[in-house]
């Protein structure tokens, strides 16, 4: 692999929409996956091995394609593994490229499809103290941002003092410390976290949360952190795969009708109207492509040449669903 000179900074305004892409390493770290047709990405296996090629090959697609913003999580099998490893053995200098991880959930499957239990969440000291020491191992001096993995009320993670100056102490030796947000309350919970400070110091220097064309009611407080500095990332533009040919539900044929004859009009695919839609938000820094296949990545990437105007943005306005509808029904999506 080329080396390159440092990259910008990902947050930063002023990139190319190719380069505003990050790839993310939830279905190319574990076997399972609640995206839909997730199985059918595997037909030459789900051993480790088989695994780690597919997502070598994924990663050497998004290099190449210009993409340097890479995401992993302590839940996502063996992601950080996957990509620590290819950054060592293609040699990627550290400061060429922006590096994310989480905390809080521990992967708990086994390397199983079917098992009981994927992950299970946990945003204690103990557990932030473990995971960072986990991710530390496989990342190194690539690792830029640290996150909580989904933090929410219920979890009591806004609370705690003890975590707060834990991450406050990484901070000061350097890393950017973020959260990613589910559910539908996720602008009241980074509302509360952009209130968070330790010695005087905001804590939080990133957001990733969900937006997408069925779920954008997070916007107006993204763009609100993003006006006050945080780095605001994009997860889930595709919704699990609800915004791709894969979705043929019947209750969602009306809006696929709608969103296809967009995409013959803008001349993509499904997957990239719905990516282009995240990239056109002005306070979107970064979005992920949750690609597990160098197609997929491929297809997600034509978002960048697409020219979103007024037209595309009226015609997918009937697409939103409520919140509650939104997340009950991706409470509902089968690992597979």
């Amino acid at each position: 692999m080329p080396q390159t000179a440092p990259s910008q900074n990902p947050f930063a305004h002023g990139r190319s929409q190719a380069l505003r892409l990050g790839l993310g390493m939830a279905a190319l770290g574990r076997p399972g996956y609640i995206n839909l047709g997730h199985g059918e990405d595997y037909q030459d296996g789900r051993s480790v091995e088989a695994m780690q090629a597919r997502a070598w090959q994924v990663l050497d697609a998004a290099w190449d394609a210009g993409v340097r913003y890479f995401d992993a999580a302590r839940s996502y099998g063996r992601g950080e593994a996957f990509l620590g490893a290819w950054l060592a053995a293609r040699q990627v200098p550290a400061d060429a490229v922006t590096v994310a991880s989480k905390w809080g959930y521990t992967y708990t499957a086994d390397w199983q499809v079917d098992a009981d239990r994927h992950e299970v969440k946990d945003h204690r000291l103990p557990v932030l103290e473990r995971q960072w020491a986990e991710t530390r191992e496989h990342l190194g001096h690539w690792l830029d941002l640290y996150q909580i993995h989904s933090a929410t009320f219920d979890s009591g993670v806004l609370d705690d003092a003890q975590v707060h100056g834990a991450l406050a102490r990484l901070k000061s030796d350097g890393l950017r410390i973020g959260l990613t947000l589910s559910g539908p309350t996720q602008a009241d919970v980074l509302r509360r976290a952009m209130d968070i400070r330790v010695d005087g110091v905001r804590l939080f220097d990133a957001v990733q949360a969900t937006w997408n064309l069925l779920e954008p009611s997070a916007g107006p407080a993204l763009a609100q952190a993003h006006a006050e500095g945080l780095g605001v990332i994009v997860k889930e533009a595709l919704a699990n795969g609800r915004l791709t040919d894969r979705n043929t539900a019947p209750g969602f044929a009306e809006r696929r009708q709608r969103l296809s004859a967009l995409a013959a009009r803008l001349g993509v695919g499904l997957d990239a109207v719905a990516l282009a839609a995240a990239l056109a938000q002005p306070w979107a820094d970064v979005v992920l492509s949750g690609a597990a296949t160098t197609a997929q990545l491929q297809a997600n990437l034509t978002a960048s040449k697409v020219n979103w105007d007024a037209d595309a943005e009226a015609a997918v306005e009937a697409l939103q669903e409520a919140p509650d509808t939104y997340w009950r029904t991706r409470a509902a999506l089968a690992w597979n």
